[in-house]
């Protein structure tokens, strides 16, 4: 008996976790193979932000958001706040001069996920699109010479890259909340790299 107990116990713990929203029954975040980043409530950056090299021309990723992802501002004009998801700075600079990754937030009802760029100090943003909680999103950034090519399981989007090399070089960007206010509550999100 108690070699089907330790048998039965190993079973269960060897298979992958599914998280459920039991306040969204269809909300089912599969952990396999992802990081779980989080923000913690009163705070801006993800607490397993740790500073990574990138030199690339693909970026892709897999991310999965569950119930966490909706939230209020306390200032009403701030939910219109592109919040920072994955991507990389660019041209060995910081990233608030060169960057390009994808941005979320929740308003009116819904997930929006966002093309986000910096060049020259300088943002230029543009939808692609609302995505529902729960499901695995492919996410990837082409870099040429000249663009940031975006796309969100199957659309792209196209922005300009002022560049000084023919890939994308210098570091990782981690999930980030805000614009102006902090996480209202803990959010997590589920990253898995390509």
């Amino acid at each position: 008996m108690r070699v089907f107990f330790v048998c039965a116990v190993l079973l269960l713990t060897s298979c992958h976790k599914a998280i459920t929203d039991s306040s969204l029954p269809n909300v089912v975040i599969d952990t396999a193979g992802f990081t779980k980043y989080t923000i913690t409530a009163g705070a801006h950056y993800a607490i397993n932000d740790v500073y990574k090299p990138v030199e690339t021309t693909h970026f892709y990723f897999t991310v999965q958001f569950d119930r966490s992802a909706i939230y209020h501002s306390t200032n009403p004009e701030n939910q219109y706040d592109i919040n920072k998801l994955y991507g990389f700075s660019d041209n060995d600079s910081g990233h608030h001069q060169y960057s390009a990754r994808f941005g979320w937030r929740w308003s009116d009802s819904a997930l929006h996920l966002f093309a986000y760029v910096y060049n020259e100090g300088k943002v230029v943003s543009q939808e692609l699109g609302i995505v529902p909680l729960g499901t695995k999103i492919r996410c990837g950034i082409d870099v040429t010479a000249d663009t940031y090519v975006f796309s969100c399981n199957g659309y792209k989007q196209t922005l300009p890259r002022k560049s000084v090399t023919s890939k994308a070089e210098g570091y990782l960007l981690y999930p980030y909340f805000g614009g102006n206010e902090v996480a209202p509550h803990t959010v997590n999100i589920w990253i898995k790299e390509e």
